[in-house]
């Protein structure tokens, strides 16, 4: 299933994609898709419902309605630095011995479609495009991969945002270069495990107006999406609806030379095989422009 949440920024529409044009608006099964909804083992059973409507005719038209992220905002936005080989080649760092974690405010959440602004002051504001982990359940010190498999809801297209001066340059801390609103597109739906294949087999890329930047694969992450939520889970509690962002292939500004960032008036363009595809217009800020 592609579950989606459709229509105005905070007051969106939980549904299933049927296909590129139509949905079944699920907001009488759901308030949202949120911690309840994850928690609840909702679902497990949201196929029946859904096969059930579209096969009545019960859909609606997706129109020139707006994609929202498709999920409420979580708990926690975690993030795995560096988790692509031939990214740290890249960057000149050495491969981590353990997943790299740090923090993203979750109220940098928006859709995947949403404009990005770049915050005051920002000199490095640079892109990664990112396959991101939706929590299913509670999931505290799990046993394996395998039961870290089976609380992984789906999987989302991100694009984790991130102003470098601040990460690297201003006391060490990643978190305060990656937590400006607006800095964590995600959509334009979260695809369940069912339907990914081999997560460890999907292209990714990023275009900045018109021009390829990232040109990557799943296939050269370092640690793979159930051993970062079975190693995650030995050291903090997941809940359901926790978006973890796994880290991003070569390409990134930060890597270019000489080095290319984001000013406003850009726009991203960006995909991951079967996660669909992500268009954001770059805004420099207000006081910048001014």
């Amino acid at each position: 299933m592609r579950l989606v949440r459709i229509g105005p920024a905070g007051a969106e529409t939980p549904g299933v994609l049927i296909d590129d044009d139509t949905f079944v608006d699920l907001s009488d099964v759901t308030r949202d898709f949120d911690e309840a909804f994850f928690g609840s083992g909702a679902l497990r059973t949201l196929a029946d419902v859904v096969a059930e409507r579209a096969a009545s005719g019960r859909t609606e038209p997706v129109g020139d309605r707006r994609f929202g992220a498709p999920i409420a905002r979580p708990h926690q936005i975690l993030c795995i630095g560096l988790n692509y080989s031939d990214h740290a080649a890249e960057t000149g760092q050495a491969v981590p011995s353990e997943p790299i974690l740090f923090t993203k405010a979750p109220n940098t959440l928006i859709g995947p479609n949403d404009d990005v602004l770049i915050p005051r002051g920002s000199v490095k504001t640079d892109w990664e495009v990112e396959l991101g982990i939706v929590i299913g359940s509670h999931s505290s010190y799990l046993r394996d991969e395998e039961e870290a498999a089976a609380a992984i809801a789906g999987y989302v297209l991100v694009n984790d945002v991130s102003e470098r001066e601040w990460q690297t340059e201003r006391g060490g801390q990643w978190t305060k270069g990656k937590s400006a609103p607006t800095f964590n597109p995600a959509g334009p739906y979260l695809v369940t495990p069912d339907e990914i294949g081999d997560v460890l087999d999907l292209d990714m890329w990023l275009d900045i107006d018109g021009a390829r930047r990232q040109d990557g694969s799943t296939s050269t992450m370092i640690f793979n999406p159930t051993f970062i939520v079975h190693y995650l889970s030995q050291f903090l509690a997941l809940e359901p609806g926790d978006l973890i962002n796994t880290g991003t292939p070569p390409g990134v500004g930060m890597g270019m030379s000489p080095q290319v960032f984001l000013h406003g008036g850009e726009t991203m363009t960006l995909g991951i095989t079967r996660l669909g595809t992500q268009t954001q217009h770059v805004i420099a800020h207000p006081a910048a422009a001014s």
